[in-house]
């Protein structure tokens, strides 16, 4: 299973462009968060690397 992640830096940013991206590429599941680059806290990364399996591609 093809699987996207998407981030925008700010609440400002949209993340339609990276999300369309991922899913004409393919991606059944997208994860996505909004945060500061300085921020460790992604939660939707985390949650995206508790998803995907073995032969997954994220």
């Amino acid at each position: 299973m093809l699987i996207g992640y998407a981030r925008v830096s700010t609440a400002d940013q949209d993340l339609t462009l990276q999300t369309d991206a991922l899913t004409k590429a393919g991606c059944e599941k997208l994860f996505t968060d909004k945060a500061s680059g300085a921020r460790v806290n992604r939660p939707g990364l985390a949650e995206a690397l508790d998803f995907v399996r073995a032969g997954d591609t994220l």
